[in-house]
């Protein structure tokens, strides 16, 4: 796919309103990672799962505390495996992004073969995603071959963004060469260092949207060594959205020239609107 532009390129550009909207299904899908397992395993969360009324899904977990909700299923309309991750408010991410006890270590090498040692990645975000990891790709395994796909799609607001994230470093590592990966996520911190926003950019397909002055996502800081990838889209107070080429895009118009620190952000911001829809339950 070749190598972004350099983060020092601080243009955008104005995302058509067509593709606004090709988002919503999967904002509906992040959001409806709020709700019980048990919901999601019924199907049966209100407007968030009657926005995808065609969607079958497969497994769920998670007890909404110390391990995030989750699901997966498959959306005959999109022709997809869903993975998506619960998130959380403003109020608890902050302290996980802004803890003078975080540090960037290793991925295991038992769930991530192969990956260079040169990758780092949030230790709380890690944590999180190994503890659901293995029933996470089971499932995956599952649907996939239940519904004959090979396209798998991963959605995540907040903390499940980032948790998204890894999972689709993840599972291409333990699934069949010619599956196809999309990401989307709304709000997500930075999760790794120089070399993970690298690889990231040069094997996922990867759309993290932010909203307006939403502080999670320029932390944790960039001083400590956190980088994101390309791939942003950043909806500005006057409703257009902006495609931000590159790394941390020092635009104005882009997350990191817009709220250049957590004193100029709004956590409000964080949990939306995203083209009208409000994360959560």
């Amino acid at each position: 796919m070749g190598h972004p532009p350099s983060r020092t390129m601080s243009y955008y550009l104005a995302v058509a309103f067509l593709l606004i909207d090709s988002y919503t299904p999967y904002t509906y899908y992040a959001s409806a990672a709020y709700c019980t397992a048990a919901q999601t395993l019924a199907w049966n969360c209100g407007t968030n799962c009657g926005a995808n009324s065609d969607f079958l899904p497969v497994a769920s977990g998670g007890n909404g505390d110390s391990v995030q909700y989750w699901y997966v299923g498959y959306d005959p309309s999109l022709g997809t495996v869903i993975v998506a991750h619960q998130g959380t408010n403003p109020s608890e991410i902050l302290p996980l992004v802004t803890d003078a006890d975080l540090f960037l270590t290793n991925l295991d090498s038992s769930l991530f073969p192969g990956i260079s040692s040169d990758i780092e990645v949030h230790n709380g975000f890690m944590n999180a995603q190994a503890s659901t990891a293995t029933e996470i790709l089971a499932a995956v395994q599952t649907t996939m071959s239940k519904y004959g796909t090979t396209t798998v799609t991963l959605v995540g607001h907040s903390l499940g963004a980032a948790i998204s994230l890894l999972d689709s470093v993840y599972l291409p590592l333990h699934l069949p060469s010619g599956t196809s990966f999309r990401t989307f996520t709304y709000g997500l911190p930075r999760v790794g260092n120089q070399a993970f926003a690298n690889y990231v950019d040069a094997n996922l397909h990867l759309t993290h949207i932010n909203n307006k002055e939403d502080p999670i996502p320029i932390c944790p800081g960039m001083f400590l060594g956190f980088v994101h990838p390309a791939g942003e889209v950043h909806i500005e107070d006057s409703g257009e959205w902006a495609a931000c080429p590159g790394q941390d895009n020092p635009s104005t118009q882009c997350i990191v020239g817009d709220v250049p620190t957590i004193l100029q952000g709004n956590e409000s911001d964080h949990d939306g609107p995203y083209n009208g829809i409000e994360m959560g339950c």
